[in-house]
């Protein structure tokens, strides 16, 4: 297959024009660039609501799965008795919820939740960081298994390889094998669908740990204390409240991840090696 045939719902060329901000002299050089696509993906939930995600446009049932488990709008796939893809806009998710689903959850988001967003328009926040669950206690891993995660993950990511606009994330076990992966243009959307990918499926999420290409915000811990993930691992920094909430949800959170070194901010003992 060629290579520009390859997710084509997913990624564009589009002309460019390559300067050089040294030379003066260089001549301009016209060229074909790959990126990704992102458009809205609206999630309609018979009796509830509506949101749309900006996101590249693949693995979407997974990521409308993974986006109510994540506000907590569902607790288990079993809660939805019906996903389908509306016939005439394949950019809409058409969801019916059991009927005993609370018609109030997810109540206080925005209804428009772009891909940097995260918990942007939210109210009653700290009822929202009350209310998530503990991790369990059955993880423990070789420090050495964080690299090679990533490198396994760079491997999944082919998006990522043709265009550079993409976040990934994915879920290991002790071993440090990859369960699930995904891409996409928002590091949140990312999350949802590798989450989503797992309920789909039928696979557990709990007592797993998640590998993540960004930053750590609290809506990325609280996704992960949902799932009953244990250790969060990221290459770049956390925020003050990513801290707090990991450390009170018994999750351990490592940062800056690189070849050679990581830096644990709480429950450091799934970590061999660490202690608490």
């Amino acid at each position: 297959m060629d290579e520009k045939e390859k997710h084509p719902e997913a990624l564009k060329y589009v002309r460019a024009d390559r300067i050089s901000t040294g030379d003066k002299a260089k001549k301009v050089e016209e060229e074909e660039v790959c990126v990704i696509e992102e458009a809205p993906l609206t999630i309609e939930v018979e009796g509830l609501d509506s949101y749309t995600l900006l996101s590249a446009p693949l693995d979407k049932r997974a990521l409308a799965v993974g986006f109510l488990f994540g506000e907590g709008i569902i607790e288990r796939i079993e809660d939805i008795t019906s996903l389908n893809e509306c016939e005439d806009d394949s950019n809409t998710i058409r969801i019916h919820l059991k009927d005993d689903i609370s018609r109030t959850a997810g109540s206080g988001r925005n209804l428009m939740i772009v891909s940097s967003c995260g918990a942007c328009g939210s109210e009653n926040l700290r009822e929202r960081i009350d209310a998530l669950p503990k991790a369990g206690d059955s993880l423990t891993i070789d420090a050495g298994i964080l690299p090679s995660v990533y490198n396994k993950m760079r491997q999944e990511q082919t998006l990522f390889k043709k265009c550079g606009g993409t976040h990934a994330a994915a879920l290991f076990d002790k071993r440090g094998k990859i369960i699930s992966c995904a891409e996409d243009t928002g590091r949140h959307n990312a999350l949802d669908k590798t989450i989503g990918k797992c309920l789909l499926a039928g696979i557990s999420t709990a007592g797993l740990g998640v590998a993540l290409t960004s930053r750590l915000s609290l809506e990325m811990v609280s996704r992960c204390a949902r799932a009953g993930i244990e250790l969060i691992a990221a290459v770049s920094a956390p925020t003050s409240l990513a801290i707090e909430v990991a450390e009170k949800c018994n999750i351990t959170l490592c940062a800056f991840v690189r070849e050679t070194r990581a830096t644990v901010f709480c429950h450091p003992g799934r970590v061999s090696g660490k202690s608490d």
